[in-house]
């Protein structure tokens, strides 16, 4: 079956029902491309959809021509066209990003025309079962509103959570320690504050947020006394404590602490990858399957990982179908240690996945839908009206985050 069109929906919605993340952020944007047939209709999601949605229709546009009255027979083959085509500006940056979008409906299409889950195209999965974490967002202060925050996250079913760095009081805002001793004394208390609370057996993450920290970036000093200082509270990984300007500085904070450093949200197209992997400067890598370049990248980059005989966890904080996306491609990899997923979410997850995400004891099942198991629908569209400006991005002077 032939396509006929490729088209792109940006959407704004409420960001999370999540009261604790709802304090620091209430909107999301979204950007989704639709690949069209006679028949079915593949959907797929960008990431950049979350931060510069306005960008992403116009380099939709720019890649259609290649697609309209292809079939998905061999969908490696039309993601090297598109690749090649954007050669000069797409072989890292915001044109991956949103090739990541076109080449997921692609996946998405073709698992509705076969009647076969995307993971089952992608060489089938490789696990059982996956465990699966809530992204907390900000560590919500006081200490007792954090107890509480944790306690959200279990009994909507999951057994670990991840909290970034520093803290976030409502009406107060951001407190990010700078130094040496102020990250080791503060991350330190929080963390051995977090496992009495939640007990030995709990998955408890950190993330530093440092490749787009609302405050200032860590220094690697500062990244070591941090990991060292929590050492003793068995975190599952300890995100993203560097900024990506620093591959050499990531290997280093690897080398000096045992707790396993975690990264590669931010990173796109398995060449800017290998930088990263060469160094081994994750012991676990987090691509994400919206962000990263498409869905036969993120098994490229974690076929890289393996090759370093590291892990990777899926990044997800896109909207339904770059959760997904994640998810399916997760199941794909045989590296894979844990899923991210968006706890207590929001219209633009709900009202999009279609009943084939399934979350027990703590463990995410492998999908049972055909494609991605999302919809998108008229009513959706209709529902969640583009804002223009909704996008997140990091406030400076001329330009403020009001959303």
């Amino acid at each position: 079956m032939k396509i006929t069109d490729v088209r792109t929906t940006l959407l704004t919605g409420p960001c999370t029902n999540d009261p604790f993340l709802r304090e620091a952020r209430k909107l999301r944007s979204a950007a989704f491309i639709e690949v069209l047939t006679e028949g079915p209709t593949g959907i797929g999601e960008t990431y950049a959809g979350y931060f510069c949605p306005e960008a992403v229709p116009a380099i939709v546009d720019f890649f259609r021509p290649i697609l309209v009255g292809q079939t998905v027979d061999d969908i490696p083959e039309l993601w090297k066209r598109m690749y090649h085509c954007g050669n000069f500006w797409c072989r890292v940056g915001l044109g991956a990003i949103v090739l990541n979008g076109i080449e997921a409906a692609l996946w998405d299409l073709k698992g509705k025309l076969l009647d076969l889950p995307v993971h089952a195209l992608l060489g089938g999965s490789k696990h059982a079962r996956l465990p699966a974490y809530a992204t907390g967002g900000p560590s919500n202060y006081p200490k007792e509103k954090l107890a509480q925050k944790m306690d959200h996250y279990f009994s909507l079913g999951f057994r670990g959570l991840k909290v970034g760095a520093g803290s976030y009081t409502a009406g107060k805002g951001w407190y990010m320690p700078n130094t040496p001793q102020e990250a080791a004394d503060f991350e330190g208390d929080k963390v051995a504050f977090m496992r009495q609370h939640a007990g030995k057996d709990a998955w408890l993450m950190m993330d530093a947020h440092m490749g787009n920290s609302p405050g200032a970036t860590w220094s690697l000093d500062v990244a070591i006394a941090a990991a060292r200082a929590v050492e003793p509270f068995n975190l599952f990984f300890f995100e993203e404590p560097l900024h990506y300007t620093d591959p050499w500085g990531y290997a280093e904070l690897c080398r000096a602490t045992e707790v396993p450093i975690a990264g590669g949200e931010c990173l796109t197209a398995s060449y800017e990858w290998k930088v990263f992997a060469e160094q081994d400067s994750f012991d676990i890598g987090q691509p994400d399957a919206s962000f990263t370049g498409g869905l036969g990248e993120f098994l490229a980059v974690a076929k890289m990982m393996a090759n370093r005989g590291r892990k990777v966890a899926t990044h997800a904080w896109g909207a339904g179908a770059s959760l997904m996306q994640n998810v399916h491609a997760g199941f794909a990899a045989e590296n894979t240690c844990i899923l991210e997923i968006a706890p207590d979410y929001a219209g633009l997850h709900a009202d999009l996945i279609d009943g084939g995400l399934i979350l027990k004891d703590g463990y995410v099942v492998p999908p049972d839908r055909p494609g991605l198991g999302v919809i998108l629908t008229d009513e959706i569209k209709s529902r969640y009206p583009f804002q223009p400006g909704s996008g997140e991005f990091n406030s400076v002077p001329g330009k403020i985050l009001s959303t």
